[in-house]
């Protein structure tokens, strides 16, 4: 027959009636169940409600948990039969052997995925290749009433039977659906395709009938199509097994280490059936998970790692977004990750394995090449919207200009169900295939977990070296990315960040898990400075345990689907009670720390703490007097008993429904609340555009979800919130205004401050937002005239347009910040600066900032609930570099603190622990080191010039050397001597102190 006329319906019903005879039910499980609300363990498991079910029968609500057992005999008719079991509880279900270890995952098979990349569901547990017919069944398992992606699936049972499994059919009908699939891939016109479709239909000629010496003539015909080979290949696959498991999202925390133990116990079972197949997975947060609670099955993943077979991948402790963590964030991800590789499993990770997430900041290859990672994997970038990342293959360069080699697999999924269509993909759609001969392919079930099925791994057996495919190795990322290294002269390199035209509300969803991480980023880096500092002086051991503690749980909440926002709202519930207790902890913990120091250095009184490396000045009262102190860098001020030394009583200050004035800055105000003019006084310059206004708080209709919100939400209708009260008020040498507004179900308070000698405009504010789809943001159209924008980011900061010329620079109308934003011409500017907000927009000469969101999905409450914040308005002389702009960022985030001891100081007490002479560099880090009593100082260069410092230190020091951020030893380092930087680098260096 004409291949031509060959019907691929009729081919496809004959790979169904295939499938439909690999498995026959020969008896019924009995089917126990107690059910709990909450996971317990083994030990436990006849604890929760009882239960015996049928199928059809209900057993639990959505999150629900169970302990099922499953009993019953095979049959004598069985006899010398393949016996599995096939169980499906709509659920999640982690099957354990006698002592509580699992063994296996299954997973319903009706649970949510995107079938075009296969079927999700795992159901068969194998008993016996060949059984004697008085087998006993008696299995335990731990069920999840959820789906791969925490959706309710009628919680009821829907399968648990013994049957036999017919292997000729099952290897007959991938022998059919990966010729059959591979013909539907093929040209028309193309000779192999006639072949394969011939053969298969010849098959279908056979199968009218079903009998075991029919199978074997079926398999015989089709062997000949799958033996045919390639001859020189011009592109090579490697394949690897993964399970891409999202540590929080649609479910919570405590599911995901369960989701954890099933996945790797079937990757553990699968590793038994297939000698060729290679697994990896990242993550470290998930290997101690399983260490902790599922010791055993740990052990079993270790001697897969020893043995080659599983490979540790990614550097990081998770997979984090990269927006919104620090810069020191992010060194301890990758420090605490490589670290725990090493410590448990002999390994050192060289790539950064971060698939999903949410755009990529520009500092990472800096971070990465100086924390001996070669490497970068992901794909999220073939999720933009306007425009295609031109390479798969790549080198990515920083901020700072260090390169690192990047591939995105050219099949856009982490989740490659491994079949022809996937290689072909591959072959089409591969960017750089001109000038590479290797590509890679990440294979199994993911985001839910569960990871390679038997589908994958028997598709993967016949595509090794199949006639009309590129072949397949499967082999770890790190052989696949040394083999793409060979050709590094051949590939382009990209400049700058990675933008994601996509998902910019996360970078304001669930504000104060935002906020919260921000606080803590802060405080810890102020214990880290107070604990190093009675190290020093031999007052108080360094808590190096509890820092550790803290962070790992700060570093967890850094997940990528957990601080930009995207996760249910129970995930945000229980972070937001972790943070608050971590945070109350580490504060106690400065408190402390600087009171001992203080008892120490024999001060009483009230004494400040800066932790910053340049002086600052604070107002502060003493005995109802106000007075200015100067803090040194890095040291303390010990307030004396000297009388008032400012007179405030001509003071400036001026505090008006409409206008608020200090010694610098005048500010005049609509009768709506909003900002008529802000004039600098000093610099005799009008900052706010003619005829606009500033701080427009404005409503906008939002109806996207956790990570999106509408592209032209600016067009539609838009609401301001109403002015009800405004009181003015003066103290000392502050002035403020304070607003009160109203808009629906919410109210927001805004107390807007100036203080005397100070050319910072503060907006405090708190709001009890109560509102649905909605978005709040405030604007400033200023009397500046630029083509680019600065935003702060980790340990730098970069350049963004302000113009729409093109589809990159329109992809690009949300834009992340840290602590601040700035438009400058040459001589003059205006920054915008936060204490806890990363949403922005910069269009003509209007800066925005996105304050709050409330959207309905997948968290239907989120950010319903009372906010803190604090933005401020820093007009100054000059550009945002000879502004100093990073430092009053720093400053408004940096708390000043102060303790109090019993007596009276008689005179000003003041010293610095560590100085830095020169301009433009950072002491990001103070801290102990990670192996020993040694210190570690972290500086970065702020402004992307070349520039020297001198690091002076109020310490004897023995030796400093200069290290990696993994503290390894580069060189030694002469005090003495100035340290140059080029722009944006980071240094780090090891302090052996007396």
């Amino acid at each position: 027959m004409p291949y031509e006329q060959i019907r691929l319906e009729k081919l496809h019903r004959m790979k169904d009636f295939i499938e439909a005879n690999i498995y026959k039910e020969i008896a019924p499980l009995r089917t126990e169940a107690w059910v709990t609300k909450e996971p317990v363990s083994f030990t436990e498991k006849e604890t929760g409600h009882y239960l015996t079910l049928a199928a059809g029968d209900k057993w639990g609500e959505l999150w629900d948990c169970a302990w099922f057992h499953f009993t019953g005999e095979v049959p004598s008719s069985a006899h010398g039969d393949k016996i599995v079991l096939l169980i499906d509880v709509n659920g999640e279900l982690c099957v354990v052997d006698h002592a509580g270890t699992p063994t296996q995952g299954l997973t319903n098979v009706n649970s949510e995925f995107e079938l075009a990349l296969g079927k999700p569901g795992k159901r068969v547990v194998e008993v016996t290749d060949q059984a004697l017919g008085t087998e006993q069944i008696n299995i335990w398992a731990d069920a999840g009433c959820n789906d791969l992606f925490g959706h309710y699936r009628s919680g009821t049972l829907k399968e648990a039977t013994i049957a036999s499994c017919d292997e000729e059919a099952l290897a007959l009908y991938y022998d059919v659906e990966v010729l059959l699939e591979l013909a539907e891939q093929l040209e028309d016109d193309a000779v192999r395709k006639a072949r394969i479709l011939q053969a298969l239909y010849d098959v279908s000629l056979l199968l009218v009938d079903w009998s075991p010496d029919l199978i074997k003539q079926a398999r015989h015909i089709l062997a000949v199509p799958l033996g045919k080979q390639n001859g020189d290949v011009e592109l090579t696959i490697s394949a690897i097994g993964h399970a891409h498991i999202d540590l929080a999202w649609l479910w919570p925390i405590r599911e995901t280490i369960r989701k954890g133990a099933r996945s790797f116990a079937t990757v553990l079972r699968n590793l038994e059936k297939y000698p060729d197949y290679i697994f990896g997975a990242s993550q470290p947060q998930l290997y101690q998970w399983m260490k902790v609670y599922y010791p055993k099955l740990y052990e079993q993943i270790k001697q897969r790692i020893a043995e080659g077979r599983w490979e540790v991948q990614g550097g990081m402790w998770v997979e984090p977004d990269s927006n919104i963590p620090s810069g020191e964030s992010l060194v301890r991800q990758v420090i605490h990750g490589k670290r725990f590789f090493a410590d448990e499993f002999g390994k050192d990770v060289r790539t950064l394995w971060v698939p999903d997430i949410f755009g990529y900041s520009p500092t990472l290859p800096q971070i990465l090449q100086q924390a001996n990672i070669d490497y970068v994997m992901t794909q999220k970038l073939s999720w933009s919207e306007y425009n295609d990342h031109p390479h798969h293959t790549f080198y990515w360069q920083g901020i700072d200009g260090s390169k690192i080699l990047t591939h995105l697999p050219p099949e856009d999924t982490y989740n490659s169900p491994a079949a022809p269509r996937s290689i072909k993909k591959i072959e089409r759609e591969y960017y750089d295939k001109n000038i590479s001969e290797h590509s890679l392919m990440l294979f199994g079930i993911g985001d839910g977990g569960g990871g390679p099925g038997e589908e994958h791994l028997e598709r993967l057996e016949r595509e090794k070296n199949l006639l009309g495919l590129s072949p397949v190795v499967q082999e770890t990322s790190i052989e696949f990315f040394d083999k793409l290294a060979v050709s590094a002269d051949q590939y382009k390199t990209w400049v700058g960040e990675l933008y994601l035209e996509k998902h910019q509300g996360t970078l304001t969803s669930q504000a104060r898990n935002k906020r919260f991480n921000r606080l803590l980023e802060i405080a810890l880096r102020e214990l880290e400075f107070a604990a190093t500092l009675t190290m020093i002086k031999g007052i108080k051991p360094y808590p190096a345990n509890e820092l550790d503690t803290i962070w790992k749980e700060v570093m967890l909440y850094q997940f990528h689907d957990i601080l930009p926002g995207s996760s249910i709202g129970r995930v945000y519930e229980e972070s937001l009670e972790r943070y608050h207790k971590m945070l109350n902890q580490v504060e106690r913990w400065i408190e402390e720390h600087y009171q001992a120091l203080s008892r120490h250095l024999g001060l009483s009184g009230v004494t400040f703490f800066n932790s910053l490396p340049w002086s600052r000045e604070k107002w502060v009262s003493n005995h109802d007097n106000w007075k200015k102190i100067t803090l040194p860098p890095m040291g303390y001020h010990s307030l004396g008993e000297a009388a008032n030394m400012d007179d405030l009583a001509k003071s400036p200050l001026r505090a008006e429904p409409e206008l608020l004035e200090n010694d610098i800055l005048s500010v005049s105000f609509q009768p709506d609340g909003t900002i008529r003019s802000i004039y600098d006084k000093e610099n005799q310059r009008e900052t706010i555009a003619a005829g606009s206004s500033a701080n427009q708080l404005t409503i906008y209709h939002d109806h996207g979800d956790g990570w999106d919100f509408p592209s032209d939400y600016r067009s539609t209708i838009h609401m301001q919130p109403e002015l009800l009260t405004v009181q003015c008020h003066t103290e000392g040498p502050t002035a403020s205004i304070n607003h009160i507004y109203q808009y629906g179900n919410s109210t927001i308070e805004q107390s807007i401050c100036l203080t005397l000698n100070s050319r910072r405009l503060d907006f405090k504010t708190k709001a009890n937002w109560q509102e649905s789809n909605k978005m709040l943001r405030t604007s400033f159209p200023l009397h500046i005239r630029s083509t680019h924008v600065h935003c702060d980011i980790q340990f730098g900061y970069m350049e963004r347009p302000t113009h729409r010329n093109t589809s990159w620079d329109f992809a690009k109308d949300e834009i992340s910040a840290h602590q601040w934003i700035d438009m400058s011409e040459p001589n003059y500017g205006v920054a915008l600066l936060n204490d806890c907000k990363y949403g922005h927009r910069a269009e003509g000469n209007e800066l925005d900032i996105n304050l709050l969101r409330s959207s309905g999905s997948p968290d239907p409450d989120a950010d319903r609930a009372e906010h803190a914040f604090t933005y401020s308005f820093y007009p100054h002389q000059g550009d945002f570099i000879a502004g100093d702009v990073y430092k009053e960022g720093y400053e408004l985030n940096v708390p000043v603190r102060s303790t109090e001891l019993e007596g009276a100081q008689q005179n000003n007490n003041t010293s610095s622990f560590v100085q830095i002479e020169g301009n433009h560099v950072m002491l990001a880090t103070l801290k102990k080191a990670e192996n020993d009593n040694d210190i570690i100082i972290r500086l970065y260069e702020t402004s992307g010039s070349h520039s020297q410092v001198q690091l002076l230190l109020n310490i004897d020091v023995e030796e400093i050397i200069e290290t990696n951020l993994l503290e390894e030893p580069k060189q030694a380092i002469d005090l003495g001597q100035p340290i140059r930087f080029q722009p944006f680098e980071i240094k780090t260096f090891k302090v052996k102190w007396e």
